[in-house]
C-alpha cells in the first residue's frame, strides 16, 4: 500500500541533501549539511594539547557541543549531543593524536525534521575537513513508524510529530567511498555493522528490524550523495582560487 506524504514523496524517498566542507575560514575544519529544509553547520578545532578531565590520556578525547538555533539547550538537544559524541567516538581513530581535545561545535540553522542523522553527516564532513583521521564515515537515516504500521525514511518535522515511534540510525561507510582524498589511514571495514541506534517511542520488535533493513538499504545512494557534495570545491578553495 503506497503512503500519501507531503511534496508526493515515496515511503523510501529522502529529501534533497547538501554538503559543503570548508564553509569557515577560522576553523580547523567545517561543513555544512542539509536534509531539505533541515539545515546543520558543524566546526572542529583541534586536536589541542591536553584532555578533558576524567577521560584516557592514552586516547584523543572527543568534545561536542550542541547550539540550537534559539534558546538554551533542551532534553532531547542534550540527548543528541551525547549520541553525537558517542557516535564520532566510535569512528574517529583516538589512537592517533592521544592526549589531545578535538572539539565539534554543531550548530543548527534550521530544524524540519530528522535533525541527528544531519548533525552526523556535518560533523563527519567537517573532521574530514579538518584531516582527522577516521575509521569510517557515519551515514545515517531517521526511520519513523506511523500509527497504522508503515515506515517512513527521512521525516520531516510535521511527520515526526504524527509518528507512534522514531529510529535514529548510522551505518559505517568505507571513507574512500565517500572522498578520494581525505583521512585513510587507520580505516576499518565495517561492512553490515551498525555504529548508532536511538529509539524514541514503542514499537513491534519486527518493525524495529524492518527500519534497520530498509535504513541500510539507504546507506548506498546517501553515500553517492555525500561523495558527490564532498568532492566539489569548497566556497573558501574557489574564492582563493578566483
Amino acid at each position: 500500500m503506497d503512503v500519501e506524504r507531503e511534496g508526493g514523496r515515496g515511503a523510501n524517498q529522502l529529501r534533497p541533501m547538501d554538503c559543503t566542507r570548508s564553509v569557515l575560514s577560522r576553523a580547523h575544519g567545517s561543513a555544512s549539511c542539509s536534509n531539505g529544509e533541515t539545515r546543520v553547520l558543524a566546526a572542529v578545532y583541534g586536536p589541542k594539547a591536553g584532555t578533558k578531565k576524567n577521560e584516557n590520556p592514552e586516547k584523543a578525547c572527543i568534545e561536542v557541543i550542541w547550539k540550537p538555533k534559539t534558546g538554551q539547550i533542551g532534553k532531547q538537544e542534550k540527548e543528541f549531543e551525547m549520541i553525537l559524541k558517542r557516535t564520532l567516538q566510535n569512528i574517529c581513530l583516538l589512537t592517533a593524536h592521544p592526549n589531545t581535545t578535538t572539539s565539534i561545535i554543531v550548530q543548527v540553522a534550521h530544524d524540519d525534521g530528522s535533525l541527528l542523522p544531519c548533525a552526523i553527516h556535518a560533523a563527519c564532513a567537517a573532521l574530514v575537513d579538518a584531516g582527522i583521521p577516521l575509521k569510517y564515515f557515519a551515514v545515517a537515516i531517521c526511520c519513523s513508524f506511523s500509527e497504522s504500521g508503515h515506515i517512513l525514511l527521512d521525516p520531516n518535522k510535521l511527520e515526526e510529530q504524527k509518528m507512534k515511534a522514531l529510529v535514529y540510525l548510522a551505518f559505517p561507510s568505507s571513507v574512500r567511498s565517500v572522498l578520494t582524498e581525505g583521512s585513510e589511514n587507520g580505516e576499518e571495514s565495517a561492512e553490515n555493522g551498525i555504529i548508532t541506534s536511538l529509539t524514541h517511542g514503542v514499537m513491534p520488535v519486527d518493525s524495529y528490524f524492518q527500519c534497520l533493513e530498509q535504513g541500510r538499504a539507504a546507506v548506498t545512494p546517501l553515500t553517492n550523495i555525500l561523495k558527490k557534495k564532498l568532492q566539489s570545491p569548497s566556497p573558501i578553495n574557489q574564492s582563493a582560487a578566483a
